[in-house]
């Protein structure tokens, strides 16, 4: 069953209207409608607030009261498109089964504020959060895409600014090299159903606007990561983004971080997004969520 579940995920991807390398305006509205379609759970409670300069929705979900943890989530999108409000189904179900307060951070896109600027929100948005009383042991930083390596780089920004790190990292299909290295973008670039080298391609330069991609804020997998958080990657079997999660878990068990490496076979580019129709999808957020309340330690 589960197989057949990925496979029609995959299709749907496949033929949906999505072209992540076309037109930013066009593609935003479209990516935001099609995450946007589907009717948020009758227990998901949302809000808008700021966290410093930054804007973001605050996320709950069902009936247990609130643990003291806070995700910071950061939504995925090549850099270019995506927001927090396309990100609340996700969100809402590792809210749900974490019983955490998650927190999804509207940041800056590229063409418009190209590197550094998602990862200047950031490191304001985790300012914000230790500024108002949170304490970093309670906090766990999550995201997916490019919103997995925009969570590592803020990782590597913390680090440099002498800040407590968060509790964990996970990181959903994260996009760490933006120079495409990788050897799945080819291998896997005729079974990937959501993602072209081609798009990245496009994506990469209007966030890089000249910047090196070997810059560590940019393509964390080139980063000295010594010092990091406990981090959790996971990684679909279909996509070309497969060798950046691989490559990362190693150079991060290398530099001494604790790590833990999950790949699905059959899943595609973050697939945790269909969670309510796929059952591997559910596992992988319940793997999330343990992972996350492993190693949080709640406020109060």
């Amino acid at each position: 069953m589960t197989r057949s579940q990925l496979n029609a995920v995959s299709d749907l991807l496949q033929n949906s209207p999505l072209d992540l390398g076309g037109d930013v305006e066009k593609m935003r509205h479209v990516f935001d409608e099609m995450l946007g379609s589907a009717p948020l759970p009758d227990d998901v409670r949302t809000q808008s607030v700021q966290l410093g300069s930054v804007p973001a929705i605050e996320v709950r979900a069902g009936a247990a009261a609130p643990t003291g943890v806070t995700v910071l989530y950061f939504h995925g999108g090549a850099y270019a498109i995506g927001s927090a409000a396309a990100s609340v189904g996700l969100v809402s179900e590792i809210a749900r089964r974490t019983a955490a307060t998650a927190l999804s951070v509207d940041y800056r896109l590229a063409p418009e504020h190209p590197f550094p600027a998602a990862v200047d929100d950031a490191l304001t948005a985790y300012r914000a959060l230790l500024d108002r009383g949170a304490r970093a042991d309670s906090i766990a930083v999550t995201g997916e895409s490019a919103g997995g390596g925009l969570a590592l780089a803020l990782l590597l920004a913390i680090r440099d600014a002498g800040l407590p790190q968060p509790s964990s990292a996970t990181v959903l299909s994260p996009w760490t090299d933006l120079t495409q290295s990788g050897a799945t973008m080819a291998s896997r670039a005729e079974a990937d159903p959501a993602l072209t080298p081609e798009a990245l391609e496009i994506r990469a330069a209007d966030y890089l606007a000249g910047a090196d991609p070997r810059t560590a804020l940019a393509s964390p997998l080139f980063a000295e990561l010594r010092g990091l958080p406990p981090l959790l990657i996971q990684a679909g079997g279909r996509e070309i983004l497969l060798d950046d999660a691989l490559r990362l878990a190693a150079r991060a068990a290398h530099a001494d971080v604790p790590v833990t490496l999950q790949t699905f076979p059959g899943a595609p580019h973050v697939f945790q997004g269909f969670a309510p129709l796929v059952d591997e999808a559910a596992r992988a957020l319940d793997h999330v969520s343990a992972f996350i309340n492993s190693h949080a330690q709640p406020e109060g």
